[in-house]
This record gives C-alpha cells, sequence and structure tokens, in this order.
C-alpha cells in the first residue's frame, strides 16, 4: 500500500468514523478512536456489501460502506457494553 491509499484509507476511517458517531447518538471514542472505528467499519462494510454482491466504488461508496460497517460496529460495541 502506497503514501496515497494510505492517506485515503484515513481519511475515509475519519469521516465514516465521525459519521457513524453522529448518526447513532454517541459522543465518539475521539480522533483515532473514530478513525479506528470508519477503518474497521470500513472492512465490515465492504464485506457485507460484497456479500450482498452491491458493488460500492468511488469515494463515495467507500464512505457509505464504511459508515454502515462503523454503524454495525458501534451498535455491537454498546451492546457488549451494557452486559
Amino acid at each position: 500500500m502506497g503514501m496515497h491509499e494510505l492517506v485515503w484509507l484515513l481519511v475515509v476511517g475519519l469521516v465514516a468514523g465521525w459519521l457513524a458517531g453522529k448518526i447513532m447518538r454517541g459522543g465518539g471514542f475521539g480522533l483515532v478512536g473514530d478513525i479506528v472505528v470508519g477503518i474497521l467499519g470500513a472492512i465490515v462494510g465492504g464485506w457485507i456489501f460484497g456479500m450482498l454482491g452491491i458493488a460500492a466504488g468511488g469515494l463515495i461508496g467507500s464512505i457509505i460502506a464504511a459508515v454502515i460497517g462503523a454503524m454495525l460496529l458501534l451498535y455491537l460495541v454498546r451492546l457488549v457494553k451494557k452486559a
């Protein structure tokens, strides 16, 4: 992975983590936490979209898939915290 891809991954992760935190009405996890949740969300969202046969291409598609994945992760994390 080159520097350009790494920067885009971090940007998509930050945006996705921040958006997911706002949509899920949480306080977020700070800058680094939001990036981590967004990157993991991108992986989960990409996997889910792939299983459904949906191609999420381009920057907007990547952000949408990452936000959906991050929202799912936030939901699961909050379930575990309550238990």
